[in-house]
Formats: structure tokens, C-alpha cells, sequence
């Protein structure tokens, strides 16, 4: 039992560099990004942008100004995203759509090419994505109850009287919350990975979650790499499902199936936690994307067989 214990330490120990090293990063992404929306809405430009864009995301019933927070994720990580939320006084409504395109979309770049490192096309990832995103929301849009009353992230209520200083404060303020929030999620996730690494747990979870395999549409195999993907992430899990496919754990077709599956819905446990923190209820998070993914891969595997009927018949045909 001590040495069990010895080494949750060790685990522990070694997650706090890593944990203070990745905040500190975060931070420098986040913290001036939430001022730059501050600043924004103090000058009005904010509800300039929020008029221009209005009408398309009128579609998917968000207001104009979440287009920045949108296409802000699909550039870097969700903290940067997560942070102009909190910035924003957003419905919790419209704030539960908003999160969920961004956890389909974040990190467009990274994650389709690692995806493509794993059999499948960069573009092809990045399209089903961006597109899963709006048809997601869309879908949301129809079905969420109004949850009136409830918000997310406390806005400036900006007038002529709003002086710089109160903005500035207003920030300060809001961002403690957010900083503690990192602090606190990073930390427990570092430390979760380096125990589930010592103790090497990740394959025996693989094993209790193989079952549920055939109700994504994919093969049992794929067990392994799902977990990896929903624990670790998609950035930080791509080494190890590159190795995983070269080693020819998977066929390239499955390994294209469970691409499909990872664009919707990945990092389950990260993703999932670091929205619970702002009050998304977790339970839409993880229904949505799940349900999703999995119409999306079983669409894809009718597609395949529509396809190799074809490609059978034209040569009877000819």
C-alpha cells in the first residue's frame, strides 16, 4: 500500500511543473485576450462587429459578437475561448450552443493534422468539423429549453459615464475567477494523466469500454485509441495514436471511422470539466456530442456501402 502511495506522490510531484509551466502559458493567452474584449466592448467596436455578423449567427440563435469567441477556438485551445465567454454576459441558452461549436471546432489546425498523421484527410477533418459545428448548433437552436434568467460570464454594462478605470477593475476582477478555475482543472487533469500513465490503466479502461464500440459503429479495436482520445485529447493523445496506427492496431478505414467519431466528439473529460466550471451543464455537453458523433460515423459507414455496391456493379454493368 506504501508504495502505491509513494508513487500517487511521485505522480503528483512530477504533474506540478507541468501544471505551473502550462498555466503560465495559458494565462498569457487568455488574460490579454479578455481584456481586448473588455476594451472592445467599452468602445463600442464590439457591437459594431456584433451588427456585421449578426444575420449568420442569427441561424444558429447566438448574437453577432460570439462570432469572435467562435473563430478565436479554432485557432488555439478552449481557455482562450473560455475566457471571452466569461467576458461576455451571454444566456446560459445561448452560452450551452456557443460552447459546444467551439469544443466540435477548437484547435482546427493541430488536431486535423494530426488526424491526417492517422488516415485520414487534413481538409476532409477540418470541413466535417466546421460544418458539424453550425448543423449542431442549428439543431440546438430548436430543441434547448429558454432557461430563462440564467447567464453565463458577467458583461460591462458599457455607458458614457463607464470610465477606464471601472473597465479595468470590471477585468481584474473577472479574471480571477477564471485563473483560479485553470489553476485548479489543469493541475487535477496533469495529475490524472501521470497516475492513469504509472499504474497503466488506460488499456485495462480500454477493455470496459470495448463493448460500447459497436454502438458507435466501430470496430472493438478501437477501444484503445477512443479512450485516448476522449482522456488525453486529440494534441496531446496524437503521438500516441500515430504510433497506435503504425504499429497496425487499426486498418486505415477504421482508423478513417474513428476520425470521424474523434472530430465531434474528443477530449471528454477536459473539455467537458472546464465548461462545468462556468455552469454549461454537462449533461447537454456530453449527449450532444455523443449522439453526433455517432450519426456521424454510422452516416459514414452507409456511405461506404452505398459506394462499394457501386463500384461492384458498374464492372457486372459493363
Amino acid at each position: 500500500m506504501g508504495t502505491h502511495l509513494e508513487r500517487i506522490w511521485l505522480c503528483i510531484k512530477n504533474a506540478l511543473p507541468k501544471s505551473a509551466r502550462t498555466c503560465i502559458w495559458l494565462l498569457k493567452i487568455i488574460l490579454p485576450i479578455s481584456l481586448l474584449v473588455r476594451l472592445l466592448e467599452y468602445s463600442g467596436w464590439l457591437a459594431e462587429i456584433s451588427g456585421f455578423l449578426s444575420p449568420l449567427f442569427s441561424l444558429v440563435g447566438l448574437p453577432g459578437e460570439t462570432a469572435i469567441i467562435f473563430i478565436t477556438s479554432t485557432f488555439g485551445p478552449l481557455y482562450a475561448p473560455i475566457a471571452l465567454i466569461t467576458s461576455m454576459s451571454l444566456g446560459l441558452r445561448e452560452a450551452t450552443i456557443l460552447a459546444i461549436m467551439c469544443l466540435v471546432s477548437h484547435n482546427l489546425i493541430v488536431e486535423s493534422s494530426i488526424q491526417a498523421k492517422t488516415g485520414s484527410s487534413f481538409w476532409g477533418m477540418t470541413i466535417l468539423r466546421l460544418t458539424m459545428s453550425f448543423l449542431i448548433a442549428f439543431t440546438l437552436n430548436l430543441v434547448l429549453p429558454e432557461w430563462s434568467g440564467q447567464t453565463v460570464g458577467k458583461a460591462l454594462a458599457a455607458t458614457q459615464d463607464t470610465s477606464l478605470k471601472e473597465v479595468l477593475i470590471l477585468w481584474i476582477t473577472g479574471s480571477m475567477s477564471v485563473i483560479i478555475t485553470i489553476l485548479l482543472i489543469v493541475t487535477g487533469l496533469m495529475i490524472l494523466h501521470n497516475v492513469l500513465d504509472e499504474f497503466r490503466l488506460m488499456k485495462k479502461l480500454s477493455d470496459l469500454f470495448a463493448p460500447l464500440m459497436k454502438i458507435f459503429g466501430l470496430p472493438r479495436d478501437a477501444a484503445f485509441l477512443w479512450l485516448v482520445g476522449n482522456v488525453v485529447g486529440l494534441a496531446y493523445g496524437g503521438a500516441i495514436m500515430v504510433e497506435q496506427m503504425q504499429l497496425k492496431k487499426l486498418t486505415q478505414k477504421e482508423g478513417h471511422l474513428l476520425n470521424h467519431h474523434l472530430a465531434v466528439s474528443h477530449s471528454l473529460l477536459e473539455d467537458t470539466v472546464i465548461f462545468v466550471a462556468i455552469g454549461i451543464p454537462a449533461l447537454w455537453i456530453l449527449g450532444t456530442r455523443l449522439l453526433f458523433a455517432i450519426a456521424v460515423v454510422w452516416g459514414r459507414r452507409l456511405y461506404n456501402f452505398i459506394y462499394s455496391r457501386n463500384v461492384i456493379k458498374r464492372p457486372l454493368e459493363g
